[in-house]
């Protein structure tokens, strides 16, 4: 049985991860942030019989010497632990070098010192920018439209070097927009949703012109699955992609006939992005992966929002419905 470290296992993404990683048969190191609540994040809403085949370790991918030990007796790592949040990068960009810079840094130093045979590094579509062509493939330029876009082009920079420099097999992983049950606020999604289940008759968005492509989460993590499967991916950097769009507007007119044809929508000025920040246009080529991988869509579109607004709807107590979330 190979043994996997996730880092960031007790966030959104990573927790499905690292629930599909169990499910799949491998035995799971999950590397949560510490805190003095004793809390693992969504980990702790696992069922028992996952947790069970879970090895949990609390540290900061920021600390050296704490991921050195978490990577040590690993097979693989799929590194995800960030700090994603956009709005909040323009207030605290220096957090986001330590973490996603720095902090990624500390993964391929420990990865190439114990000799990890497989290292994933999870990227985001945010590092293109607005799509100077459609399907955004592998090769499209790069540019920083945010703190955290550029801090994400930076740590995926170091990542190629050091499988060009040291032969260290990573692979960079680009996940498109991803949404599902334990995504926060923070995201457009989840946000329309709990303003709809809360009885809102004004649902607050920030511009509604852009589009986005967005990947079911358990599509995603078994995108990751599939590419850490596959030989062929070592060295590459892939999107995981659904190859569509829509935009924030006509997603949220389609949540209100689901759930409050009698709500409208409103601008919120603390949503919008600066001019030249916003990223206007994200549609993704799967080409890649599919060609490297066995991996496909499991879920519609639809069949995920399903999901999702089932979620927030047993776990509305959990959102702040009055506060922005950024």
């Amino acid at each position: 049985m190979k043994k996997v470290l996730v880092t960031g296992a007790d966030g959104f993404i990573g927790s499905h991860l690292t629930e599909e990683l169990v499910k799949r048969g491998y035995e799971v190191k999950a590397f949560v942030y510490y805190n003095s609540f004793n809390s693992n994040g969504w980990l702790d809403t696992l069922p028992e019989s996952i947790l069970q085949s879970v090895e949990i370790c609390s540290g900061d991918v920021r600390d050296a010497h704490g991921v050195e030990q978490a990577v040590k007796g690993t097979d693989a790592v799929f590194h995800l632990a960030a700090l994603i949040a956009i709005p909040y990068s323009y207030s605290y960009p220096d957090t986001y070098v330590d973490t996603n810079i720095k902090g990624t840094l500390n993964i391929l130093q420990a990865a190439r010192m114990h000799g990890t045979k497989r290292v994933l590094i999870t990227s985001t579509s945010e590092v293109y920018g607005t799509a100077k062509y459609i399907p955004i493939d592998e090769k499209h330029p790069f540019q920083g439209q945010s703190p955290y876009s550029a801090t994400k082009i930076g740590a995926d920079r170091l990542a190629e070097s050091f499988y060009r420099s040291f032969d260290l097999p990573v692979t960079i992983v680009r996940p498109f927009n991803t949404f599902g049950p334990r995504q926060s606020a923070r995201a457009v999604i989840p946000t329309i949703i709990m303003q709809l289940l809360s009885g809102r008759s004004q649902i607050k968005l920030g511009a509604l012109t852009p589009t986005r492509d967005f990947n079911y989460v358990k599509d995603t993590a078994g995108g990751f699955i599939s590419i850490y499967e596959s030989d062929k991916t070592i060295g590459e950097e892939i999107n995981i992609a659904t190859q569509k769009e829509i935009s924030i507007g006509k997603l949220a007119e389609e949540l209100i006939l689901q759930i409050n044809p009698k709500a409208e929508i409103v601008c919120d000025e603390q949503r919008i992005r600066p001019q030249k920040s916003e990223v206007n246009r994200l549609l993704g080529s799967n080409e890649k992966i599919r060609t490297l991988t066995d991996w496909q869509p499991r879920y519609t579109f639809e069949e995920g929002l399903a999901e999702t607004v089932a979620f927030v709807r047993e776990n509305l107590g959990r959102y702040k419905v009055d506060q922005y979330n950024v």
